[in-house]
C-alpha cells in the first residue's frame, strides 16, 4: 500500500480516492485537529490524498501517520528526509500517536519491499522489534516529525536496549500473558488419574499431529486431557513463533511486549460458533479460530452440538494446512496448520456403555442419529478415535501409571527429532503430511505388519484415506518406540484407534 498526496490551488478542500472505508475517511478530521494541534499548518488548498493500489478496499486507522506525513511533506512543514520509511499509526486529535494492530506481519512485508526504516507508535515498538534487518523508530506525537535526528537516535537506543532481550525473556513467557483469551494454564498431565490408553494416544497425536477425537461419557475427563495436549508439545521454533504472533497481531489479540512466544496456542471455541468464526471472515476477511490454533490445538468439545455446515467448512483446512477466503476484490489465504482434538458423548445421554450406576436411555436409533451429525469424510480426516469410560474407585486411586507432562514431551521430542532427521530433504517435517507416493516410501512394514493391515482393511472396507491413516499412526508409534520399521504391534496398536471405522456413517 502508498499514500500519495496531492496539493493544489483552488478551494480548500480534502479528499481521500482508493476505496477507502468509513474509518479511512474520517481520519482527515483527525489528521487536520491533529496536525493544528501539534505547531503545523495544515494547508489551506485542494488537497487529494489516493491510496494505492486503488482497486483494493482499505479500512482501518492504520493509515493516520502515513496520510500525515504526506501532508506535511508536501506542504513543505517538514523536511523531505523520510525515503524508504514505512509509517503505521492513528492519530488522536491532540497529535499523539496511537497503537494499530496488524504491526508484525506490516514489518515484515516492509522489511521485504526493501524499506530502510518503519515509523510507528511508541507501543507498537517492542512487537515490531521482533522482526530484524529493519530499523524500528518509535514515537509518540506528530510533533516528533519535526527532529528525524532525535527520532534515529531514539531507534538507535532502542536496538541497543532490545538486542536479544526478546529471545532471553520468551522461555519464561507465558502464552495467557502474550496472546490474550483463548491460552491461559493447561496444567499437567500428573494430574490424569488412570486412561492410559488416552494418554498414550494423546502423545501419539502430539508426537505425528494427528488429529484426536475423544469419546466418552460427561466427566471421564475429556476436556482435562485436551487442554494439556499442548504441555507435551514442544516449544515453538523462531519461524512458528513469528507466524503464530503475525496471525494474533492481524486479529488484534497480540498482547506481547518484545516476547516471542514460544508456547503452543489452544483454542477452544463454543459449539455456537459461525462458519465465519471459525474459518474467518468479513468484508476484509480476519483470520478466524482455525487460524489461531496455528501451530497449536484446536479443541472442539461437544462435536455433534457444532452446526454441521460449521464443521464441513473444516474439511480443506485439515487437508491443506490453510484457507483461503474470497471476495469480490481480493482472495486472502491464512495458515492453518493445527492440531484438531474434539470430544463428544458416545450418545445424546451420554451414558451408552458407562460402568456407572446411570444407564443409557436412548434407543439404537438415536445413537446413529447422534453420531451421524459428523459426516463421514470428516471423521474420516481424524486419525485417532479414543474411547475414554468412567474410572472405578481403584482405577481413580492407582498412582502407578502417573506420568507428568515433562516425561511425556521428552518422549514427543525425540520422536519429532527422528521425523524431521527422515523428512530433511522434503517439504514436510511430521508423519501427518505424509502422502501418495511418500507414504509408501517412508512406511516400511515388517511382512506381519503388512498381512495384519491386508486383513483388517478387507474385513471392513476401508476407504483409502482410513487404510493411510492408520499407516502414518503407526510410522509414528514406531518412531516413538524408536523403529525404523513398522512392525505388527505398531499397526495393531494403530487399528485400536480406529474404531469408528466399523461405524457405516453416510456422506
Amino acid at each position: 500500500m502508498e499514500v500519495e498526496v496531492d496539493i493544489a490551488n483552488g478551494l480548500p478542500h480534502s479528499q481521500v480516492v482508493g476505496l477507502p472505508d468509513s474509518a479511512v475517511r474520517e481520519s482527515i478530521d483527525r489528521i487536520r485537529a491533529a496536525i493544528n494541534n501539534t505547531g503545523f499548518r495544515y494547508p489551506q488548498q485542494r488537497v487529494t490524498i489516493n491510496l494505492a493500489p486503488a482497486d483494493i478496499r482499505k479500512e482501518g486507522t492504520a493509515f493516520d501517520l502515513a496520510i500525515a506525513a504526506g501532508i506535511l511533506t508536501a506542504s513543505r512543514e517538514v523536511d523531505e528526509a523520510y525515503a524508504r520509511t514505512m509509517f503505521l499509526g492513528e492519530l488522536s486529535l491532540e497529535g499523539k500517536v496511537r497503537s494499530v494492530p496488524g504491526v508484525l506481519p506490516m514489518v515484515a512485508a516492509a522489511k521485504e519491499a526493501g524499506f530502510e526504516r518503519v515509523i510507528l507508535p511508541e507501543d507498537n515498538a517492542a512487537e515490531a522489534c521482533l522482526i530484524g534487518g529493519i530499523r524500528i523508530v518509535p514515537i509518540r506525537s506528530l510533533h516528533d516529525l519535526r527532529d528525524m535526528d532525535g527520532l534515529l537516535r531514539r531507534s538507535a537506543e532502542l536496538e541497543r536496549r532490545d538486542n536479544g532481550e526478546h529471545n532471553r525473556k520468551a522461555e519464561s513467557a507465558s502464552v495467557a500473558s502474550l496472546i490474550g483469551d483463548g491460552a491461559g494454564d493447561c496444567g499437567d498431565f500428573a494430574d490424569v488419574r488412570g486412561h492410559r490408553h488416552a494418554k498414550r494416544a494423546a502423545m501419539i497425536a502430539a508426537a505425528g499431529r494427528h488429529h484426536m477425537l475423544l469419546i466418552g461419557p460427561p466427566g471421564s475427563g475429556k476436556t482435562m486431557i485436551a487442554r494439556r495436549i499442548p504441555t507435551i508439545m514442544p516449544l515453538m521454533e523462531d519461524a512458528e513463533a513469528l507466524e503464530t504472533m503475525a496471525i494474533y497481531s492481524v486479529a488484534g489479540k497480540l498482547k506481547a511486549q518484545g516476547l516471542l512466544v514460544r508456547e503452543r496456542p489452544f483454542r477452544a471455541p463454543h459449539h455456537t460458533i459461525s462458519t465465519a468464526g471459525l474459518i474467518g471472515g468479513g468484508p476484509i476477511p480476519r483470520p478466524g479460530e482455525v487460524s489461531l490454533a496455528h501451530h497449536g490445538v484446536l479443541f472442539l468439545d461437544e462435536l455433534p452440538e457444532y452446526s454441521r455446515s460449521v464443521l464441513e467448512v473444516l474439511r480443506q483446512p485439515i487437508e491443506d494446512g490453510q484457507v483461503t477466503i474470497g471476495r469480490a476484490r481480493m482472495a486472502i489465504t491464512f495458515p492453518t496448520k493445527f492440531l484438531l482434538v474434539a470430544a463428544m458423548n458416545p450418545c445424546p445421554c451420554g451414558y451408552s456403555g458407562s460402568r456407572g450406576k446411570r444407564t443409557c436411555t436412548c434407543s439404537s436409533c438415536k445413537k446413529e442419529q447422534y453420531i451421524s451429525k459428523i459426516s463421514g469424510p470428516l471423521l474420516d480426516r481424524i486419525d485417532l478415535h479414543v474411547e475414554m469410560p468412567h474410572l472405578n474407585y481403584a482405577e481413580l486411586q492407582d498412582d502407578s501409571q502417573i506420568v507428568s507432562s515433562a516425561e511425556m514431551r521428552e518422549r514427543v521430542a525425540e520422536a519429532l527429532e527422528r521425523q524431521a532427521a527422515r523428512y530433511r530433504q522434503e517439504p514436510f517435517v511430521v508423519n501427518q503430511e505424509l502422502s501418495g507416493v511418500k507414504l509408501r516410501k517412508y512406511c516400511i512394514m515388517s511382512r506381519d505388519a503388512e498381512q495384519l493391515l491386508h486383513d483388517y482393511h478387507d474385513a471392513l472396507g476401508l476407504s483409502i484415506r482410513s487404510h493411510d491413516r492408520i499407516l502414518k499412526i503407526a510410522r509414528t508409534i514406531a518412531d516413538l518406540e524408536g523403529s525404523e520399521t513398522i512392525d505388527a504391534p505398531h499397526v495393531a496398536e494403530a487399528i485400536q484407534y480406529r474404531a469408528l471405522d466399523q461405524l457405516h456413517i453416510g456422506e
